[in-house]
């Protein structure tokens, strides 16, 4: 999908994300803004935390907000660096807890003239899924213990 097939939540997400990196994003410690719709519309949006120990990127500290707020559905996320760097894809970590978390998950993608949303599975194809071995771990535990 190019820029000009995204649909309008799509650029509203990328122009929320991209606001928040613009205004909220200072110095080393916050350098990405993330924004997600739920499935109901609703927008989520939050900032990386940097740490040289390897702090959480913006993708994971919107899993947290989202719940905070009771969002628990998540359809599609975009990432956005500061100074104008544009959409920013998700790291391996991030696509596998974005894999685990929300299957069916969206992400935009590309550079400024070939924004494409692609599923998260897409961004990691033939990969493990945490959740698959949970429900296998549930269907084979022996009663009493689920």
């Amino acid at each position: 999908m190019t820029t000009a097939e995204l649909d309008h939540v799509d650029r509203e997400l990328i122009r929320a994300a991209a606001q928040v990196a613009a205004t909220r994003c200072r110095g080393d410690n916050h350098t990405m803004a993330a924004a997600a719709r739920d499935h109901d519309g609703r927008i989520v949006m939050a900032v990386n935390a940097y740490h040289f120990t390897g702090g959480p990127c913006a993708e994971l500290v919107l899993i947290g907000a989202a719940a905070a707020q009771g969002v628990y559905e998540l359809d599609t996320i975009v990432a956005v660096g500061d100074r104008d760097r544009g959409v920013v894809p998700p790291c391996g970590r991030c696509r596998q807890v974005l894999l685990d978390y929300f299957p069916a998950l969206k992400v935009i993608v590309g550079a400024r003239d070939g924004l494409r949303t692609v599923s998260i599975a897409d961004l990691l194809p033939d990969s493990y899924v945490w959740a698959d071995h949970q429900l296998d771990a549930e269907v084979d535990a022996p009663p009493g213990t689920r």
